[in-house]
């Protein structure tokens, strides 16, 4: 399909620069297929309602599937050392393990660095047996793109980058204004345990204890899935057609258990409500084409765009994505491209907040998906 499809106008202060708060104050649209909908209700499907709604927007026996993905420090800021006597600033941005020493990075400033040269990150970290932390380049691709290999390794490793490394933001939030130690919280959702992203799952972020317990009251089951969010999540889609974009892997995990627990809850009739994007991908990648789904652990670089047949996901919770990306290309492909046009056409005008710290939708396909229940 045309990227230019996938395109719209954001006003700048659209874009939300802190979270909601409470997080559940935050507003929520929900989208249905026709006209159908409850109060407040818009042409086309839209209601508009809050995060807070959502026990009563879901039935007894649904499964909400979030990530439980922790967001590191990724974001190093250091110099390059040992090859003259300039020692030119760099930043590089963490965005996939290989191994208990070695990541992959996109640097900016990636011209000045060449395969075999030593980058040094902070000096004033709180590491006793090591006052620096080095990295040496062993590879480099286009784009700016690299492999480093840092020399502490495991834990030790990872203590490092976290008291030298600030949140990763988005490029629309950083660029106008600075991580601060707010962002430490307000960019990791209550469900995060394991390390790895360098992108917080965004749809996370709206829930808080009571609500979870208040959806358990109502009878929702909460279930978990790791998706490790790469930087590769902030990167347009430059190609004309999408056929064209090659999507980053990203490593997944959904358990037997959680399979099992899932599949016995939709054959009862639960529907399961995909949090994020990035559960959704888990899911649709460990499902077969039954809908049944599966223990996996593994890369998934599934790409999901508008005649995409969903297997797993019966609703979706998401924030609002940018234009021209994968994201809005993926919630075009469940809940119909003229259907979020028209939502985000109705969000723009009625000011709802946009992209990471902003608000979400609570998105059904159209009657005649497999997906509807």
């Amino acid at each position: 399909m045309r990227t230019d499809l996938f395109d719209f106008d954001l006003p700048p202060e659209r874009i939300a620069l802190r979270p909601a708060c409470p997080r559940e104050s935050a507003r929520l649209m929900v989208v249905r297929p026709g006209g159908a909908g409850g109060r407040t209700l818009h042409t086309g499907g839209v209601e508009d309602c809050t995060i807070a709604d959502l026990p009563d927007l879901l039935q007894p026996g649904d499964c909400l599937v979030v990530n439980d993905s922790k967001v590191i420090a990724a974001r190093l800021r250091g110099r390059r050392i040992g090859r003259g006597d300039v020692e030119p600033s760099i930043e590089a941005t963490l965005h996939k393990r290989i191994d208990g020493s070695t990541w992959r990075a996109f640097i900016l400033g990636a011209k000045k660095v060449q395969v075999g040269d030593v980058l040094r990150f902070g000096s004033e970290g709180r590491v006793c047996f090591l006052d620096q932390l080095d990295a040496q380049v062993l590879h480099k691709d286009e784009g700016g793109d690299v492999t480093l290999s840092f020399s502490l390794t495991g834990p030790h490793l990872d203590q490092a980058i976290e008291e030298r490394g600030d949140m990763p933001l988005p490029p629309y939030i950083a660029s106008r204004r600075p991580t601060d130690a707010q962002d430490k919280t307000d960019y990791q959702t209550i469900f995060a345990h394991e390390d790895g992203s360098v992108a917080a799952p965004t749809a996370g972020l709206h829930f808080t204890p009571d609500l979870l317990a208040r959806l358990a009251q109502r009878g929702v089951a909460l279930h978990k899935v790791t998706l490790h969010v790469g930087a590769g999540t902030f990167l347009p889609v430059k190609a004309d057609d999408t056929t064209g974009h090659k999507m980053h892997a990203e490593f997944g995990i959904l358990t037997a258990e959680t399979a099992e627990a899932l599949n016995a809850a939709r054959a009862k009739g639960g529907r399961i409500v995909a949090v994020g994007s990035t559960a959704m991908r888990t899911l649709e990648t460990a499902a077969g084409d039954d809908g049944q789904l599966k223990a996996f652990a593994g890369d998934t670089a599934i790409f999901i765009t508008p005649g995409y047949r969903f297997k797993a996901v019966d609703l979706m919770m998401t924030n609002f994505h940018l234009p021209r990306s994968t994201l809005f290309m993926l919630v075009s492909a469940f809940a119909g491209l003229d259907t979020m046009q028209r939502a985000y056409r109705h969000a723009i005008e009625t000011g709802y907040r946009f992209y990471s710290y902003g608000d979400a939708c609570l998105l059904f396909p159209p009657s005649h998906s497999g997906t509807a229940r």
